[in-house]
């Protein structure tokens, strides 16, 4: 589990294709500070697993799935990414929950800088649309937002000088992918009211049925 706060501004070193999946290799010093084989690491929203860590930079395999519903396949050696550790028990949770499991991916379409901060508007899938809404949360490339606006096929987030700075919404431009995780809450809730509507309808015909 992570919390959408970006430690560091890494970068792909290299990607190595091995057929129907990936090995990427990534540079992130903080991040691997105390990595080893088999830790999770969110790579733009995206939860890899660390095969192997050397020097800085830290080796993870993404299959063939991840690279075609992520964005993580438009990266090339040079990429920079969004990296973050997962959440330690009794830490600070300073975004919010975030699983690393990518709902879909938007397209950034409009970058409108002001004095003080930037408002980004990008484009919203239909089978996610329904789970956003104004002043919630989500996460692009990893990075915990909150809602400015939102229509059912676009939103749009403020980005105040810290985050266009640490992060990859700091340099992407208009047309360029990103990863799209919304609040997992909502997905329960819609669960859980879906499982409720269903009991009452079983209900109904049951008593239906005895009258």
């Amino acid at each position: 589990m992570f919390t959408g706060i970006v430690e560091e501004l890494g970068e792909v070193v290299a990607i190595e294709d091995l057929g129907d999946a990936s090995r990427f290799r990534l540079r992130g010093e903080l991040v691997t500070q105390d990595a080893k084989h088999g830790d999770s690491i969110a790579v733009n929203g995206v939860c890899l697993t660390v095969v192997d860590t050397a020097d800085g930079e830290f080796t993870a395999d993404v299959m063939a799935e991840t690279l075609k519903r992520s964005s993580l396949g438009a990266l090339v050696p040079g990429s920079r990414v969004n990296l973050e550790r997962p959440m330690e028990l009794g830490g600070r949770l300073g975004g919010h929950l975030v699983q690393g499991h990518v709902d879909g991916t938007g397209v950034i379409t409009e970058r409108t800088p002001a004095e003080h901060w930037e408002i980004v508007r990008i484009s919203l899938p239909p089978a996610v649309a329904r789970y956003v809404v104004e002043k919630g949360s989500i996460t692009v490339d990893g990075i915990s937002l909150t809602v400015v606006d939102a229509a059912d096929d676009h939103f749009t987030v403020s980005l105040i000088p810290t985050t266009l700075a640490l992060t990859t919404l700091g340099i992407k431009q208009v047309g360029d992918p990103v990863n799209l995780e919304v609040d997992v809450i909502a997905k329960y809730v819609e669960r859980l009211m879906g499982r409720d509507t269903q009991d009452k309808s079983h209900a109904a015909a049951h008593e239906g049925g005895q009258a």
